[in-house]
């Protein structure tokens, strides 16, 4: 921030968007709390871009500064995205005025009103310069103004253009029979909601989709893009191993590993099935978790963020239906047409795995998890 709007916001009063903090105590649980509260509050009222100032006293507005090293943007996000939904886009910066450290929270207007705090369901908004829980027609008029926006269209505040894969981008073109250039990139991916303009920082951003399927080096925008697998298999420490990138690379790179760390006659596809259901339909708000597969000689388990079902019978198919933006995206890009096989996935699953063993499919409501656990190596006859 430069030195001319921090003046500006200093000459202001404490408001809907603005608010003054002399520190944060996000050593104790009391104190995270109150910062997601706050976030969450400013977040949800009218009027754009907001502030949380960290170093004023709030009354006087004199400046204090923070005491020692200061506060760190990756802690800050953790407690922001862990504990409000849908994720708040927001910044952290440390600023020097006067020669003393201040903190600066700039929390964008990422167009997913009305945000909520997880553990209590609670919504805030802020009314003047105090935060209050909002009333049933704001929760409802929020509700309203939101209905028509996908959440895989919220913009990555921190990306650019240059983050996005061109080949990729083409390619998605050419499947729809449109020639991209570079004369005409920008406004084809504009209109496909692969990019935003952002008019508060003047510039292009990607857009969530956009992140997930085109772009190569996401985890440096969006880090819990990722799949863990870890591997017990005959091994006296556990093996770690972390995939990343765009979606498809993600998918490629997993069906080979799974292929090379199993035996020969073990059912990949049929597990490989749930991989893809992870990648496809997880949750990708949950921005503290990522994909995870677990391989041991008992069970193979398949566990993404999220639940898949809006009850806990998957026999009921009442599935949530989560980025669809992104499973068109998908169906265009994937070469080996690994989405558009007939028949129920699950059904599929089990009928690789009837005679070898049960598969457990686990739809975790207070987990928020969806997890399939398949029999393990120990299961299979040589």
């Amino acid at each position: 921030m430069d030195i001319r709007k921090f003046n500006i916001l200093l000459k202001r009063e404490e408001g809907p968007k603005l608010d003054f903090k002399q520190k944060l105590d996000l050593e104790i649980e009391s104190g995270r709390k109150e910062l997601a509260k706050d976030v969450c509050a400013i977040a949800n009222s009218k009027g754009g871009r907001g502030y949380i100032i960290i170093g004023i006293e709030d009354k006087t507005k004199k400046v204090i500064g923070i005491e020692g090293k200061g506060y760190e943007e990756e802690q800050i996000m953790q407690i922001v995205t862990s504990r409000c939904e849908p994720p708040i886009p927001i910044a952290y910066e440390n600023f020097v005025y006067d020669g003393k450290k201040l903190g600066i929270i700039t929390i964008y207007d990422g167009g997913q009103k009305p945000y909520q705090i997880r553990d209590n369901g609670a919504f805030y908004i802020r009314r003047g310069s105090t935060t209050d829980t909002m009333r049933k027609q704001e929760i409802a008029a929020a509700l309203e103004e939101s209905l028509s926006l996908n959440i895989e269209l919220c913009p990555i505040i921190n990306s650019s253009v240059n983050c996005i894969d061109t080949e990729l981008v083409d390619k998605y073109f050419a499947f729809h029979k449109i020639e991209a250039n570079k004369e005409n990139r920008i406004i084809l991916m504009e209109n496909a909601s692969i990019i935003r303009f952002d008019k508060d920082l003047g510039k292009f951003v990607a857009t969530l989709g956009g992140i997930l399927v085109f772009s190569k080096i996401n985890s440096v925008y969006i880090p819990h893009n990722m799949v863990r697998i870890v591997n017990k298999i005959n091994r006296e420490e556990d093996e770690i191993i972390i995939i990343n990138g765009d979606l498809l690379s993600i998918l490629d790179t997993c069906e080979d590993t799974l292929k090379r760390l199993l035996p020969v006659n073990y059912p990949v596809e049929a597990l490989f099935e749930g991989v893809k259901n992870a990648v496809l339909y997880r949750d990708y708000t949950i921005f503290y978790k990522e994909i995870e597969i677990i391989l041991s000689y008992d069970s193979i388990s398949v566990i993404s963020p999220g639940i898949l079902v809006k009850g806990k019978d998957i026999s009921d198919h009442n599935y949530i239906k989560r980025n669809m933006w992104i499973y068109e995206k998908i169906i265009a890009l994937d070469d080996k047409k690994r989405f558009i096989k007939q028949g129920r996935g699950f059904s599929r699953m089990k009928k690789a795995f009837k005679n070898i063993g049960r598969i457990m499919f686990i739809n975790s409501l207070n987990g928020d998890f969806f997890k399939v656990v398949y029999p393990g190596i120990g299961k299979i006859k040589n």
